[in-house]
């Protein structure tokens, strides 16, 4: 599904709202919301060097996710 939306919504501007990191991490641009005000904006990679708000919930996820995959 996002490889379809990637690929129709190549010249637009699209706003994704996430709870699960792996749905944004290809975004061009992620904004983290902490109790309604703004915490950190950037890439998955500059968010991981820079926001420990977004590292805590990204290496929550993606470890999650590891451990079901076996």
């Amino acid at each position: 599904m996002r490889a379809r939306l990637k690929e129709v919504t190549q010249e637009a501007t699209v706003l994704i709202v996430a709870q699960r990191v792996g749905t944004i991490m290809d975004a061009d641009q992620i904004i983290v919301l902490d109790k309604g005000e703004i915490v950190g904006r950037g890439t998955h990679d500059e968010l991981m060097q820079t926001n420990t708000i977004y590292r805590e919930i990204a290496n929550s996820q993606l470890k999650n996710a590891d451990e079901m995959k076996g």
